[in-house]
């Protein structure tokens, strides 16, 4: 009974750390160039946008790993194509869904 308990108790602890709440620098690109545009610059933010004009996904990249968006996210980090940007919001799995984005200080 303690072993089903403790089961029980470790499964439902472990499954609450499945969302959680975080702030991330990065930089705001495309989901078919990814982390090929490390730093804002004219020729790379006018690729960005063209890229997701052409429905290429925005991605945060940050410490060089490819962050997916969530789709009710995405004009949030689209207005922010090509820029550093500090993020606030919550990793689920890996997929990002942004409460806050401003241009990185």
């Amino acid at each position: 009974m303690k072993k089903l308990l403790f089961a029980s108790i470790l499964t439902a602890s472990l499954c609450s750390f499945g969302a959680f709440a975080d702030e991330m620098t990065g930089y705001i690109s495309d989901a078919h160039c990814g982390a090929a545009h490390s730093s804002p610059s004219d020729a790379n933010t006018a690729c960005i946008k063209k890229c997701l004009g052409g429905g290429s996904d925005p991605v945060l990249v940050s410490n060089g790993k490819v962050i997916k968006i969530d789709g009710a996210s995405k004009d949030k980090a689209v207005a922010h194509a090509g820029e550093n940007v500090t993020v606030n919001g919550t990793m689920d799995g890996d997929t990002l869904k942004i409460d806050s984005i401003q241009a990185a200080k």
